[in-house]
């Protein structure tokens, strides 16, 4: 093996080591290692060898080459944090988010002189709504002529068929109130209720449902039943809704009970009735043509003077605590009167909605209070024309049941 030391003493010495080594690997069969090349001499120097002399180290900066020269980050400089890792999916528990809202109630309020004439112009700085005594923050308020969505559920037995067929008379004068946006559908009951005709916009419809209401067939009037299944349908029903009862409030032989019939009233939180009772009439009726005889029912039914009260109180009681009127018309034109007030109630209410501090949807009876406060908080006086004070009544649902509803 051969081993070849070159010396760069000259130039023509450093030409002939360069073609000895290039002989070399050409042939392919020998090694060789090169000594390490000697610092270039000063300028004006010898070009002699100098056996003292060291080996210059390499420029500072790290090694050069391929890689190039390492970075090195600043002094102070903290390299980037890595990313936060992504939680891990437990196994069987599906990806969703929680979004809890505090539910809000709406309270369509009336505000009437004693004669039922509305009273407008009211703010919202104007009321004042207490939730179990609990003053509550009013986040929305509202004075519109809104479409109405309404059912007319009409008494019709044999027994005094002659008050209520005057009754059906007067509820024309609704019909005709009606406006292009409003839906409106009848239902009369004696044993069952029927649906004379289903939600419509068609006045000409409406009242075509009511002509049917010619000859009744059955003496029984089974009221709790008929607005129970009245109230169960609306629910169903988006939006507010009312029920105009015209009935006598008796009831004859209903499966449920008045107990039952009150709770599904409260729970109707967005249904508003209106009563208007035909029992005056019937009774003024009775005393003139003697309905104690069988041939009009009154015998089987053991009627007296406590039941009529007990079906008045009944018929108001609804109305109270949905937050509508009561009307008992004494006369027959009466009627007429009734179903016009109803008309402007209806199309004439402030609706005030807010977010209860309470906001668990456990069930409860929550009872409600709205009053009618000056700007100061003090009762509101109200003059007419003539700057005399007026009386005036605040007319709103006594309460709600906080539930859940199901989409």
């Amino acid at each position: 093996m051969f081993s070849i030391t070159c010396i760069r003493n000259s130039s023509r010495s450093a030409h002939f080591c360069a073609f000895l080594l290039t002989i070399l690997l050409l042939l392919g069969g020998a090694t060789f290692s090169a000594a390490p090349a000697l610092a270039q001499q000063p300028s004006g120097g010898s070009d002699s060898q100098n056996p003292n002399q060291q080996e210059v180290p390499p420029e500072a900066g790290g090694p050069n080459g391929n890689s190039g020269p390492y970075a090195i980050p600043k002094k102070g400089e903290e390299p980037p944090s890595p990313p936060p890792e992504k939680p891990k999916r437990v196994e069987g528990i599906p990806d969703y988010s929680i979004h809890v809202d505090v539910p809000l109630v709406t309270v369509p309020v009336m505000v009437t002189t004693k004669n039922g004439q509305f009273i407008p112009n009211l703010k919202k700085e104007n009321f004042r709504i207490l939730e179990d005594g609990t003053p509550q923050t009013i986040s929305d308020f509202k004075v519109e002529e809104a479409p109405i969505t309404a059912v007319m559920l009409i008494e019709f037995a044999n027994t005094w068929w002659p008050i209520e067929y005057e009754a059906i008379k007067g509820s024309y004068i609704f019909a005709s109130t009606l406006k292009k946006d409003d839906w409106v559908a009848a239902i009369s009951y004696d044993m069952h209720p029927d649906i004379l005709v289903d939600f419509t916009q068609d006045k000409n419809a409406l009242m075509a449902g009511l002509n049917q209401l010619r000859i009744p067939g059955f003496s029984e009037t089974n009221f709790f039943d008929a607005l129970y299944d009245t109230i169960d349908r609306l629910e169903r029903v988006e939006g507010h809704k009312y029920i105009i009862l015209i009935s006598t409030g008796l009831d004859t032989f209903s499966k449920l009970t008045l107990d039952k019939i009150e709770k599904k009233v409260k729970m109707s939180h967005d249904i508003t009735i209106f009563s208007v009772s035909i029992g005056w009439q019937v009774r003024e009726y009775c005393e003139t043509r003697g309905c104690t005889t069988m041939s009009h029912g009154m015998a089987s039914y053991g009627m007296g003077n406590i039941d009529w009260l007990q079906a008045d109180n009944e018929m108001q009681t609804f109305a109270r605590l949905t937050g509508g009127r009561f009307y008992q018309p004494r006369f027959t034109g009466d009627f007429v009167d009734a179903f016009k007030d109803i008309g402007e109630d209806i199309r004439h209410q402030y609706t005030v909605s807010y977010r209860p501090t309470n906001a668990k949807l456990d069930g409860t009876y929550r009872k409600l209070k709205v009053d009618v406060v000056a700007p100061d908080g003090g009762p509101l006086k109200i003059q007419d024309q003539k700057h005399k004070e007026v009386k005036y009544q605040v007319i709103a649902r006594e309460g709600y049941t906080a539930k859940h509803t199901v989409d």
